[in-house]
């Protein structure tokens, strides 16, 4: 525990003007980003009687080894500062306000040629438009089915949408009306993006008008005599009011405002968020918080506004926010809002009429979020402490391990090995730190090697990161790590949304880990209390003699097999055996599981990869940009394959000398085996008709098979 004392800064060093202020622990970790509209007055506050503190902002100064400033201009640059940094350090002792789910939109991608309605999740696409947030997927699909009667937008994708382009033939939407058809030119670009535009119009608020466009239209048809033309209007018109009745109207005067309500306790705080677009409620989202810090309702109202707008512009930022209460001073938030808007934002408490009333169910909702969060979270809690606990008790543990690592081996008969490293903090899974190994020491399928070699590399980092941080335990010496500390190993990193990311990049760790020098997270810093691999006696005495050989004795290690959920210690030729009901056999199978998940996920992107080959591979000095050039040019391989010299000179950037290159390379390359789909049992076949061919190697063939045949070689 530090003395706020020893690094408080001298009498007049602290400037008296607008500011961002970053408090930073003994290895230079962020841990608490804060602004200030008089930096000078704001961080003599920290610095007074540890008696006069609040209990959580005594423990923060206490943490805290040193702080730093930042003088801006004036406090609107502040409030964009502070978000920015609290984004980028994620600091321990601030209010982060994390989403209970990922909530879907309603989104027209405008930003292409043939605009389409689909669901989206996750971050926001320059071009796109978006409406809700929904609470749940299908109601989005439902009012779609609705609105595609009289607004008959693309919503395929862009594999069906070429398909059928080079068919001729549309999709089943196309068939019974629900979708114009551009695919097959049915209508024209600029009236498909009419057409889309309309929807959006419609979707954004913009009812009235439009509804009675058409009941006008129905009237003349009716009084032409057209009476299919006025059944069909009369039809579009019921759909269009089946699929407004689904938001009602809140506010009468077709207001577009955010009504933000919070319910707290002395721990925790819940925050709702109603989305009003043209008077009724088109969205709405929830989050909760651990108050972390001494925080009023104000300044939590304040933190929600920043992660609500932080990344949004325009017509995304409404012209009214209403909030319970102001965040002091409100004039820079106000002047924020304004700007990431670009026209002036009312920011306001409700007081009176329907928006008071809209309000008061706000709060009712953020109420009922927070008591529920409350319920499930000491459920979960009370379950997963019995967990863990129960595997310190059969394992023989000091404490029970907050922090579990999963490893497990994955490969397709002895090729394209590799390891997956899953993590489980107090008995969750933390998917921003999992990792994924390339087995590269040796070739060939040897469960046990493989194993000792992922353990090594993995905890060489760790030990290196403790090396270089001077974090050693007392009378431990860097050449207690073994031969090779420091060596940069092939471990990468795939995100929570199980996006592929190269296995050989340096990246990352998103999340509250040990950070580097500038404060932001390390890579393997945090060491866990137990670690589990997939498998019996020989794989937990591969990964014990690879700690014991880097000198890591503070580590338990256990193994999991499969056939009879037995649980293994290094050195015990009878294994544990759980309770088939018990929390902790449950907690280790999930942790197994997924790391069985994680692994064969990987080895099956590496092999798709591998099949995906083309025989421009391997000629060389060919990049990836000159061989795009090559396809575009020619088509396909086959192509590219029959044309001479001189005609692959006529590429941009190829040359005579490559030109001769990738010929012989082609020409080396005999066609192998068509393609198949492993999920279809179909040939693949190229523009040309002709089925495809892929290979491993120039001149051999990839391995056939049935989808049932590949599963069961998988490891």
């Amino acid at each position: 525990m530090a003395d706020p004392s020893s690094y408080r800064p001298r009498p007049g060093e602290i400037p008296d003007s607008p500011g961002v202020y970053r408090f930073r622990d003994e290895h230079r970790r962020v841990i608490y980003v804060g602004k200030a509209k008089s930096l000078r007055q704001r961080l003599a506050n920290y610095f007074q009687d540890l008696a006069n503190l609040h209990p959580r902002t005594r423990t923060m100064v206490t943490t805290a080894a040193s702080v730093e400033w930042t003088v801006v201009s004036t406090e609107v640059e502040a409030l964009q500062l502070e978000y920015s940094w609290i984004k980028e350090f994620d600091p321990r002792f601030n209010v982060k306000y994390r989403d209970d789910k990922s909530y879907p939109y309603l989104a027209v991608t405008m930003n292409e040629e043939f605009p389409r309605v689909q669901v989206m999740r996750g971050h926001k696409k320059k071009g796109v438009r978006y409406f809700g947030p929904y609470g749940h997927a299908w109601a989005i699909r439902d009012t779609v089915d609705l609105l595609l009667r009289v607004f008959p937008v693309r919503t395929c994708s862009a594999g069906v949408f070429k398909n059928a382009a080079r068919t001729g033939r549309p999709c089943l939407l196309g068939y019974i009306g629900k979708c114009s058809a551009p695919c097959v030119e049915r209508i024209s670009p600029e009236d498909h993006r009419e057409l889309a535009e309309e929807f959006c119009d419609f979707m954004a608020g913009r009812t009235g008008t439009y509804l009675r466009r058409l009941e006008r239209q129905m009237a003349d048809a009716a009084e032409e005599m057209e009476y299919e033309r006025a059944a069909r209007l009369r039809d579009d018109i019921g759909a269009l009011k089946k699929a407004m009745e689904k938001s009602a109207v809140v506010l009468a005067d077709a207001t577009d405002a955010d009504l933000i309500a919070v319910a707290e306790d002395e721990l925790e705080a819940a925050v709702q968020i109603f989305h009003v677009r043209g008077g009724r409620v088109r969205g709405q989202r929830g989050w909760v918080t651990d108050k972390v810090e001494e925080i009023t309702t104000g300044a939590l109202v304040e933190h929600a506004l920043q992660q609500l707008y932080g990344e949004e512009t325009g017509d995304a930022v409404p012209k009214e926010v209403l909030v319970p209460a102001l965040p002091d001073p409100v004039e820079p938030v106000q002047q924020w809002l304004t700007e990431r808007r670009g026209s002036g934002v009312s920011l306001r408490i409700p007081q009176r009429g329907d928006k008071k009333a809209l309000m008061a169910t706000v709060e009712r909702n953020a109420q009922q979020a927070l008591v529920l969060h409350k319920t499930k979270r000491a459920s979960d809690l009370t379950t997963r402490s019995r967990a863990l606990e129960e595997i310190a008790e059969a394992l023989d543990l000091d404490s029970a391990p907050l922090r579990i690592e999963c490893y497990d081996i994955s490969h397709l008969q002895g090729d394209d090995v590799v390891a997956s490293m899953v993590v489980f903090e107090d008995g969750l899974a933390r998917k921003s730190e999992y990792r994924r190994f390339q087995i590269k020491g040796f070739a060939g399928q040897d469960d046990v090697r493989s194993m000792h070699e992922v353990i090594t590399r993995r905890f060489r980092r760790y030990l290196a990161e403790k090396e270089r941080t001077g974090e050693w335990a007392d009378g431990q010496d860097a050449d207690t790590a073994g031969p090779g500390v420091g060596d940069v190993a092939s471990e990468g990193r795939v995100p929570a949304d199980g996006r592929a990311v190269p296995d050989d990049g340096e990246a990352l760790v998103d999340g509250p880990a040990l950070k580097d020098d500038d404060g932001r997270p390390k890579r393997f810093a945090y060491p866990p209390q137990l670690v589990v691999v997939d498998g019996g006696q020989p794989q937990v005495a591969a990964a014990q003699r690879a700690l014991d050989e880097l000198g890591i004795d503070d580590i338990a290690v256990c193994g999991l097999a499969k056939r009879l959920e037995e649980v293994w210690l290094p050195g015990d030729d009878d294994p544990v055996v759980l309770p088939r009901t018990s929390e902790g056999l449950y907690l280790l199978q999930r942790v197994r599981d997924e790391a069985h998940r994680f692994a064969i996920t990987y080895q099956r992107v590496k092999r798709a990869k591998r099949f995906r080959s083309s025989p421009l591979d391997d000629v060389p000095g060919l990049g990836e940009t000159r061989k795009q050039a090559l396809i575009k040019h020619f088509g396909s391989v086959k192509k590219l394959r029959a044309a001479t010299i001189d005609q692959i000179c006529e590429v941009p950037g190829i040359g005579r000398k490559t030109a001769e290159t990738v010929a012989v390379a082609l020409a080396r390359a005999t066609p192998a085996a068509p393609a198949v789909n492993t999920a279809t049992g179909e040939i693949m076949e190229d523009e040309d008709g002709a089925p495809e061919t892929t290979t491993d190697a120039p001149g051999e063939p990839v391995t056939a098979g049935t989808p049932d045949e590949r599963r069961g070689q998988e490891r």
